[in-house]
C-alpha cells in the first residue's frame, strides 16, 4: 500500500491412503444448518459506527445500512465518483534521467539514485485521484423510543438487509433494503402493523471523515465499543457542501446534485446527482428542504445515483436525466416485483457455492460476538460465513459493466479515504480478484479486464515518455482516470511491474474459465506488456541474467536507506510469468511466431531465484534480507512465485519451498489485514493446513476483522476479505502445474465438511465431502471427454469425464 501522510502513517496503523476409484454418482447434498444464520450476519443492536453497518451493492451503487431506530443512515456510493478529471502525470524529464539513475544504482549509490529519481522521474502531480462518496440519506423518525426484540441482519443468500423490532406501542416494525442490479436503484421498504411510520428524509452531503473511525478492542485499542447501545442516536444533516443543491423534483421526490472534489492540481470535472423517490400509503410532502412522511403503514424508498463520467477521457454524461429515468421506471413496479427481479439476478450467482465446515454453539451467536472470540476459539461456521461473505462482496462490488473493485470495494464514507481508495496494483487490486474464479464468480472479473484495457492506452504513453519503450506499463497505482506514472515518491512508486502483474491475473482468469474468445482479447494486452520489458530489461553487471532497473521490492527498504534497487526477485518472477503466459496466449491465437521465439529466449535469460546464506529466499538480487530494517514487513513480494504463481512449489522446487518457509518464519504470521491473508494463502499453498488455520483464526478475529466482517487493515480494506477467502479455498482445493489437489491443506480443526461448486483451472467444477479428516467423495464436472489429473495425499489418478460431463472419486 502507498503511504497516506496527510492522515496516518503506516507505522501508526500497524502498531502493531486409500486408493481412488472412479464412479459416476452425484454427491448427496446436506442441509447446512441452523436457523438460517449460516449465510447471514446478524446483530442485536444498531450500528453506531460505519464499521458496524451492513454493506449492499450492485457493482455500481453501494449503500451502508445502519439499522438505527431514531434515525436510519443510508451512506451512499457510486463507483465513478472520483476526484479530479482526465489528466496525465507523465514526467517529460524522466527518460533523460533514467541512465544516470541506473548508473547510481549499479554503483551502490542508492541515496543519490533515490534523490535524482525523486527530482526527475516521479509523476506530476505526485498523487492520484481519490474515490469519493455521495454522503448520507438520513431518515429521522418521529416519536422513536427504545425498541424491543430488536434484530438487524444481512442475508447473504438474498443480498437483503432487514431491521425488525417492536416499537413503544407493541407494534412490529420491519425495514428491508437491497440494491437492484436490474433496476439500478437502492430500494428500502418500511412496514408497520398500523399507520405508525413517520419520518423526515434529508441529505447530508459528501464530507471528509477522520480515518480510522472507531478503534476496536484488539486494534491497538484506545476505545472499546460500549456494551449498551444508544438507541436514539442521530446525526446532524449539516450544511450542504459548496456547489451542492437539494430540491423537490416532483411529488414525493427530491433531487440532489453537486460536483466532485478537485485533486491536488487537477480541477474537478464531474457532476453527480441522486434522486430519492418515496412511495407510501401515508402523506408525503416537501418542506424546509426535506421530505416529510406521516401516517404510513408502508413506505418504499427508491434511490438512484449517477455521475457525468462516461470513460476516463469523457465526462459529458447527464446524471440528472439518468437518475430521473431510473427512479421513474422503478416506481412503475411494485415492491414485490422489484424484489423478485433482484433475487432472480443475484441468487444464480451466489448459489453456485455451498460450504459446510462444521458447526457449534457459536453458530447461534450474533456476528460481532463471534468475531470477538474468533482468535481464541474454534468456530468453523464463522470461517464458512467469511468465505460466503467475500463472495457476496465480490458480487456486490464488481459486476460486468461496472468499475473494478477498488481498495474498499465500493464502500467508502469519506472524500479523503485511506490511500485514496485507489487501485494499488503492487498487490491489493490483484488480491481483490484472487477468489473470483475459484469461488465460481469468474463473471465478476470483467471489470478488471476493462480496467487493464484502458490502462494499456495510458500506459503506452507512459512507457514512451518515461522509458522510450514500446508497449505499455504501469507503476504501483492507478485510478479511474487510468493514470500510470509513478506516484508518492520513488520509495514506493518507481516500480515498473504493475501492468505485468495485472496481465498475469487476466491469464489466470482464462486458465480457470477456458473461454474460447478470451485469448484474442487478452493477447494485445499481454504482448504490449511484454514489449515494454523487451525494451527495458538490462544485463546484470555481475552476469546473473536480465534484470529491471530502477525498481524496488514493494514497498520494502533494503539495508542501504532506500528501496530503489536493480532486479528484485518479484520483478523477475512476474516477468517470467508474463512472458510464459504471453507465449501460451500467442500460441492459442496463432500470432507472432518470431515474437514468441524472442520472448522465450529472453524468458530463459532472466535472473533466477536465489537462496541466501540464512537459508531464506532472497528478496533482492543481493543477499540483503537479514540486514533489512523491517524484518516483519507486511509485503512478502518475493513469495509471489509461491502464491499466486506456482513457479516455486512443493512438487518441483523443494529447496526453494524450504527457503520460502524460512522467509515466512522470519516475517511472522500477523501483518496488515491483506498481509495476513497473503500469509494464509502461502502456507495453504505449501500444504501446511494447521499453520494456515492459525493465521485464519487471527485474520477473522478482532485484530483484523471489524464487527461487520470488513477486513481491518486497519483501517478497512477489502483485499483482506478477498485474500482470506482465497486462502480458505486454497486449503480445500488447489489447481496448479496441471494437477488438481484435493484437500491439500485441510486443517485438523475441520475434520468433517463439504463444499460444492469450487472451480479448478481447466474449467472444472469440483464438489468435495470429507469425514474424520479423510476424503469421502470428490465429484468433477466439466466437458465430456475432458481429462484431469487428481492428487489426494500420496495418491494420483487421471480421470476422464463421462458423457454427462462428470466423474467421481470415492475413497
Amino acid at each position: 500500500m502507498t503511504p497516506r501522510s496527510k492522515h496516518l502513517s503506516r507505522r501508526d496503523m500497524l502498531s502493531a491412503t486409500a486408493a481412488l476409484a472412479l464412479s459416476s454418482s452425484v454427491v448427496a447434498a446436506k442441509t447446512p444448518v441452523k436457523n438460517g444464520y449460516n449465510n447471514a450476519l446478524w446483530y442485536k443492536q444498531p450500528a453506531r459506527f460505519w464499521e458496524e453497518a451492513l454493506p449492499l451493492g450492485n457493482g455500481r451503487l453501494g449503500a451502508m445500512i445502519f439499522g438505527r431506530v431514531a434515525q436510519e443512515r443510508i451512506q451512499l456510493n457510486e463507483d465513478t465518483l472520483w476526484s479530479g478529471g482526465p489528466y496525465s502525470a507523465d514526467n517529460p524529464e524522466a527518460y533523460a534521467a533514467l541512465p544516470e539513475v541506473r548508473r547510481l544504482i549499479a554503483e551502490g549509490e542508492y541515496k543519490a539514485a533515490t534523490d535524482l529519481a525523486s527530482q526527475k522521474m516521479m509523476g506530476r502531480p505526485l498523487s492520484q485521484m481519490a474515490y469519493g462518496t455521495l454522503g448520507d440519506v438520513l431518515l429521522t423518525f418521529e416519536g422513536a423510543v427504545k425498541p424491543e426484540q430488536y434484530e438487524r441482519r444481512l442475508d447473504l443468500a438474498t443480498a437483503i438487509t432487514t431491521t425488525t423490532y417492536s416499537n413503544g406501542k407493541g407494534h412490529k416494525v420491519r425495514r428491508e433494503a437491497f440494491v437492484s442490479s436490474p433496476d439500478q436503484v437502492v430500494v428500502m421498504r418500511l412496514e408497520a402493523k398500523s399507520p405508525d411510520i413517520g419520518f423526515d428524509v434529508t441529505w447530508r452531503g459528501p464530507r471528509s471523515v477522520q480515518i480510522p473511525g472507531p478503534v476496536y478492542a484488539g486494534h491497538d485499542a484506545k476505545l472499546t465499543p460500549p456494551v449498551t447501545t444508544d438507541w436514539m442516536m442521530t446525526e446532524p444533516a449539516e450544511p450542504l457542501p459548496e456547489g451542492a443543491a437539494l430540491a423537490s423534483d416532483g411529488v414525493g421526490t427530491i433531487l440532489c446534485t453537486g460536483r466532485n472534489e478537485k485533486g491536488d492540481t487537477i480541477p474537478a470535472a464531474l457532476t453527480y446527482a441522486f434522486r430519492v423517490k418515496v412511495l407510501s400509503d401515508g402523506q408525503v410532502t416537501f418542506q424546509d428542504g426535506r421530505l416529510r412522511v406521516r401516517g404510513a403503514k408502508t413506505v418504499t424508498l427508491l434511490i438512484a445515483a449517477a455521475t457525468s463520467f462516461v470513460n476516463d477521457h469523457d465526462v459529458s454524461g447527464d446524471p440528472v436525466a439518468r437518475v430521473r429515468q431510473q427512479t421513474d421506471a422503478a416506481a412503475l413496479k411494485s415492491y414485490e416485483a422489484l424484489k423478485r427481479a433482484h433475487l432472480a439476478d443475484y441468487q444464480p450467482l451466489f448459489q453456485t457455492v455451498r460450504i459446510d465446515l462444521g458447526h457449534g454453539a457459536a453458530d447461534l451467536e450474533p456476528t460481532d460476538q463471534r468475531v470477538q472470540k474468533a482468535a481464541t476459539t474454534d468456530d468453523p461456521g464463522l470461517h464458512a460465513l467469511y468465505l460466503q461473505y467475500a463472495r457476496y462482496l465480490m458480487i456486490a462490488s464488481s459486476r460486468p459493466g461496472t468499475q473494478a473493485a477498488n481498495l474498499q470495494g465500493i464502500w467508502n464514507e469519506s472524500t479523503t479515504p485511506p490511500w485514496g481508495s485507489k487501485y494499488t496494483i503492487n498487490i491489493n487490486t490483484e488480491m481483490n480478484y484472487w477468489p473470483a474464479d475459484p469461488a465460481g464468480l469468474g463473471v465478476c472479473v470483467e471489470p478488471l479486464i476493462r480496467l487493464v484495457e484502458e490502462l494499456a492506452v495510458t500506459g503506452a504513453k507512459t512507457a514512451r515518455a518515461m522509458y522510450n519503450a514500446r508497449g505499455w506499463m504501469a507503476h504501483h497505482n492507478t485510478d479511474i482516470w487510468r493514470a500510470s506514472a509513478p506516484i508518492d515518491g520513488p520509495m514506493w512508486g518507481l516500480w515498473p511491474c504493475g501492468g505485468a502483474w495485472l496481465c498475469n491475473s487476466l491469464w489466470d482468469h482464462y486458465d480457470y474459465s477456458r473461454e474460447s474468445a478470451l485469448p484474442a482479447r487478452l493477447y494485445p494486452l499481454m504482448k504490449g506488456a511484454s514489449l515494454f520489458f523487451l525494451d527495458t530489461l538490462i544485463e546484470d553487471p555481475k552476469g546473473r541474467g536480465l534484470i529491471t532497473s530502477p525498481s524496488l521490492s514493494p514497498e520494502n527498504q533494503h539495508p542501504f536507506g532506500s528501496s530503489l534497487c536493480a532486479g528484485p526477485a518479484m520483478d523477475r518472477q512476474i516477468i517470467r510469468d508474463l512472458f510464459a503466459h504471453t507465449i501460451a496466449c500467442g500460441q492459442l491465437t496463432g500470432e507472432d511466431g518470431g515474437f514468441l521465439d524472442q520472448l522465450k529466449q529472453t524468458h530463459d535469460r532472466l535472473a533466477p531465484d536465489r537462496i541466501g546464506q540464512a537459508g531464506q529466499l532472497q528478496e533482492w538480487l543481493e543477499d540483503w534480507d537479514t540486514g533489512a530494517p523491517e524484518q516483519q514487513h507486511r509485503h512478502v513480494s518475493h513469495l509471489y512465485a509461491v502464491y499466486p504463481s506456482d513457479q516455486i512449489n512443493v512438487r518441483d522446487t523443494p529447496d526453494l519451498i524450504r527457503a520460502a518457509q524460512k522467509t515466512l518464519a522470519v516475517r511472522g504470521d500477523m501483518a496488515t489485514g491483506w498481509g495476513t491473508a497473503w500469509r494464509l494463502c502461502l502456507w495453504a499453498r505449501m500444504g501446511e493446513g494447521d499453520h494456515a488455520y492459525r493465521i485464519l483464526k487471527d485474520l477473522v478475529g478482532p485484530q483484523r476483522t471489524y464487527p461487520n466482517l470488513f477486513d481491518a487493515h486497519p483501517p478497512f480494506q477489502i483485499d483482506g476479505n478477498f485474500g482470506g477467502a482465497a486462502g480458505i479455498m486454497e486449503m480445500l482445493l488447489q489447481s496448479w502445474g496441471g494437477d488438481i489437489r484435493v484437500l491439500p491443506a485441510l486443517p485438523s480443526a475441520w475434520p468433517t465438511g463439504e463444499v460444492r461448486g469450487l472451480k479448478a483451472r481447466g474449467a472444472f467444477t469440483v464438489d468435495l465431502a470429507w469425514r474424520d479428516g479423510a476424503l469421502t467423495t470428490c465429484m468433477l464436472k466439466g466437458t465430456p471427454g475432458q481429462t484431469a489429473r487428481l492428487i489426494y495425499r500420496d495418491q494420483k489418478k487421471t480421470l476422464t469425464l463421462g458423457p454427462d460431463g462428470t466423474a467421481r472419486l470415492t475413497v
